[in-house]
């Protein structure tokens, strides 16, 4: 079993139930750690996985993810956690008051396996909705719509959800890397 180690449970739910539709089960490690600052979301979840090396024992994985707003010049991008708990949703849509709305999410996945670091990332385009819609998922989930849907990611259920996110696509690379190496 892999050890999945983040302080979000809302992550270790949706993680674990995608891995769970492939047959693979996780241990959630609730491990916190400081999360590096910069620009890169690849970097800081390698640098963070890094990190925390000595205190998980074991093979683990933990994701870093961004949110990047074209308008905005990629604000808040890697700071998406702090632009959450800071301005949160309704900060964010002032800020984009009268300007077009495109923007992607992107998560990074740095899995620990033996002594080399793997990543694994997936990225979803798509818009700021002009107002909160949906009560599922956490974050920004209930400002961001997916390309070619109409409904914002807390509008959906978990499964649909999965299908259509940035984490939902890394986290299907890391499911094929586990089971291309039977490390399930």
């Amino acid at each position: 079993m892999i050890t999945f180690v983040t302080s979000n449970e809302g992550k270790f739910m949706e993680i674990s139930h995608e891995m769970r539709q492939h047959g693979i089960e996780i241990r959630w490690e609730k491990v916190e750690y400081d999360e590096i600052q910069g620009n890169d979301t690849h970097e800081i979840s390698l640098r963070s996985c890094n990190d925390i090396m000595g205190k998980v024992t074991g093979d683990f994985f933990l994701e870093d993810t961004g949110l990047y707003c074209t308008p905005l010049n990629g604000f808040p991008g890697p700071y998406a956690k702090y632009a959450q708990h800071t301005i949160g949703n309704r900060g964010l849509l002032r800020l984009l008051e009268g300007s077009e709305r495109s923007a992607y999410f992107l998560t990074v996945i740095s899995l620990r396996h033996g002594n080399r670091v793997l990543q694994f990332d997936g990225k979803v385009n798509g818009t700021i909705s002009e107002n909160e819609k949906g009560s599922n998922g956490f974050g920004f989930d209930p400002v961001f719509i997916p390309e070619g849907q109409d409904r914002t990611l807390a509008e959906m259920n978990l499964q649909e959800k999965n299908a259509f996110s940035h984490r939902g696509i890394a986290v299907r690379k890391l499911i094929r890397y586990l089971q291309e190496s039977n490390l399930k």
